[in-house]
């Protein structure tokens, strides 16, 4: 069994150790959090044997293998330099960090320290846009022409809609281009196989002053009536929209929001070219449309009889049987742990994950990002 670590135990940290656990060779035996007590309550909760309010004392817990690092996105970065240091593997979550300065160095970093490196970008692993993928590799849609989509939210639609991820130093200084954007770009990327390399944006507060519940609330959690409230001022975006142009010309545009309402959690794209075009809705995320101009379109669904052979093995269930995004974040945390029994990063062709270096890659899309909406300009993306 491969003995695993968890630093955080909020919304993410229980999602990792429920696709870890489903694995069958991964053993979750520590949890790191804020205070001893809290991590103490949530090993308890969530079955865990040791519990530790330090993460230098997690990392020396003996036979430890790997570390996930699940804590808020200002710890990031410095958390993962404590993992590196201590020679783990180590899968983040997304973003990998909070600015270009601190991509470029953990990039450094878990090149030297030479283990396994991950990064949570999870809607790659959905059979679906796996699919796409591979149809794109192949060759079976052609020229790749444009590619275009959002990803919109409503979770903080409203005035009194409050979380640490609006407060720019735990957060970082984009929102919605950060949180659910990066999503985006790491999926569309992924499915294209091009790069992005130049943006033009424009971002939106639309609640310029939010109202923070004077006491802790929990991400996506329900207002009481009782709570009391604090004005706060917001610096980062609620919404946005990105034209952007790829590596090799093809172009497209994309648009984030936090304050769609009625739209809960919906990553869409449509990739358009040659031969057809390839579009997946992650709020229905067991079909592909692939459509045709001289005859009907198809709505493949993720049936692994039905499906490439190279991506066959990420539909885990037989056709007809509902499969969604902890099924995505099963098959995430496989490919990483094959790599880690393996001892190697994945090559070319076999399942994979994204890397620190797709990380990094988001990083700096995100910094053009935002330096094109300040500056109202078209801003390359650092390569």
């Amino acid at each position: 069994m491969i003995q695993v670590g968890i630093i955080g135990s909020g919304f993410i940290g229980p999602a990792h150790i429920e696709a870890l656990r489903r694995l069958g060779f991964v053993e979750v035996v520590a949890l790191c959090d804020a205070s001893l007590e809290l991590a103490q309550a949530k090993a308890r909760q969530l079955n865990i044997p040791h519990a530790y309010a330090d993460v230098d004392a997690l990392l020396a817990h003996p036979g430890l293998q790997v570390v996930h690092n699940c804590t808020p996105n200002f710890l990031h970065a410095s958390v993962n330099r404590q993992i590196l240091r201590a020679g783990k593997h180590v899968f983040s979550e997304k973003p990998l960090c909070m600015t270009s300065e601190e991509a470029r160095e953990l990039e450094l970093m878990v090149r030297d320290a030479g283990v396994i490196h991950g990064v949570s970008f999870v809607y790659r692993q959905f059979a679906m846009v796996q699919q796409a993928a591979s149809m794109m590799r192949a060759g079976h849609a052609g020229r790749l022409f444009s590619a275009y989509g959002g990803y919109h939210q409503d979770w903080m639609l409203l005035e009194n809609d409050f979380n640490w991820r609006v407060d720019a130093a735990q957060g970082g200084v984009s929102r919605a281009v950060a949180d659910i954007g990066s999503h985006w770009c790491d999926t569309v990327q992924f499915v294209t196989g091009r790069r992005i390399v130049e943006v033009m944006a424009d971002l939106a507060i639309v609640w310029p002053t939010r109202k923070a519940s004077v006491g802790a609330q929990a991400t996506f959690s329900e207002h009481d009536d009782a709570t009391q409230y604090r004005d706060v001022a917001v610096t980062t975006e609620d919404a946005g929209s990105v034209l952007f142009r790829f590596d090799d010309g093809s172009k497209g545009c994309f648009s984030v929001s936090q304050v769609c309402a009625g739209r809960k959690n919906r990553l869409h794209f449509d990739i358009n070219a040659s031969a057809c075009s390839l579009a997946w809705d992650q709020e229905t995320p067991q079909q592909l449309l692939i459509g045709h101009r001289s005859q009907p379109n198809q709505l493949l669904s993720d049936d692994p009889s039905l499906l490439n052979r190279d991506v066959a093995g990420q539909a885990n269930f037989p056709g007809g049987h509902s499969e969604g995004w902890p099924d995505a974040f099963k098959n995430m945390m496989g490919n990483f742990y094959r790599a880690v029994q393996s001892g190697k990063m994945p090559a070319a062709g076999e399942p994979h994950f994204a890397s620190f270096s797709d990380g990094a890659n988001v990083m700096y899309i995100i910094d053009a990002i935002i330096k094109s909406h300040q500056q109202r300009r078209w801003v390359s993306v650092e390569q």
